[in-house]
């Protein structure tokens, strides 16, 4: 039997449902902001464009948007993907907020280590994590404490490399404090390597910047690696 007699002819009006599941495929996700029309004199709904396609990749992998454990889903997800991504409007100068001082003659080496840090791979948005070490040597200049684990964040929360990730630390603080030398060591663990791909749960990859006297005198770094070993056996 000729399978095309079950088809539709060309003339045969299709169903609302027919027609409204055929528009809502040929569109796409994105098609959700514009779907809904204003009622009468309320002019141009707003809608958020990342719930919108959230709600479309919901539908995409064969869920019910609809369902009470994922009516709020989208509104979750463009707030957490905000948040994550947060890195792209940062103003380095607002959060180092002035917090530049005289190094008052001090010359060692400034370490501040194990510094917990959370990104999204860019190649598939899933997270990897775990804990930076930033030094520098300082030139004329010494930074406030608590704006190197700022710094840190500032180019995590973006879709990232590690290997970026590392550089970027290491030259900002170049940038704002000219050191005599920067060494950044970033520990992370990848769940695009644990969750799919080759599924290796217990790999860690570790990414090293040095600039300076870090880059010049291998002792130098072999005693910022020394500071930072003890807490390497620990879990990220």
């Amino acid at each position: 039997m000729n399978s095309d007699s079950k088809r539709p002819s060309a003339t045969s009006p299709l169903s609302a449902a027919e027609a409204q599941a055929i528009e809502h495929k040929s569109l796409g996700a994105a098609s959700a902001l514009h779907l809904a029309d204003p009622e009468p004199g309320l002019g141009t709904v707003e809608v958020d464009g990342l719930e919108a396609l959230t709600q479309g990749v919901l539908e995409e992998i064969g869920e019910d948007p609809e369902r009470e454990g994922l009516v709020q889903t989208p509104k979750r997800v463009a707030k957490a993907m905000r948040f994550l991504t947060s890195g792209y409007g940062a103003d380095i100068q607002d959060i180092v907020n002035g917090a530049i001082f005289d190094a008052e003659d001090y010359s060692e080496m400034v370490l501040v280590k194990d510094v917990e840090f959370y990104s999204l791979c860019e190649h598939h948005m899933l997270p990897f994590f775990g804990r930076a070490s930033v030094a520098y040597l300082p030139g004329e200049k010494i930074i406030g404490l608590s704006k190197i684990p700022r710094l840190v964040d500032v180019y995590a929360r973006r879709l990232q490399v590690q290997e970026r990730l590392t550089m970027q630390i290491s030259r900002v603080l170049e940038d704002i404090l000219e050191p005599r030398g920067v060494a950044v060591s970033l520990t992370g663990f990848h769940l695009c390597m644990a969750m799919r791909g080759v599924e290796k749960q217990a790999s860690k990859t570790t990414s090293t910047a040095f600039t300076g006297e870090f880059q010049r005198n291998p002792e130098l770094r072999r005693e910022f690696i020394s500071l930072i070993k003890s807490r390497e056996s620990d879990p990220v």
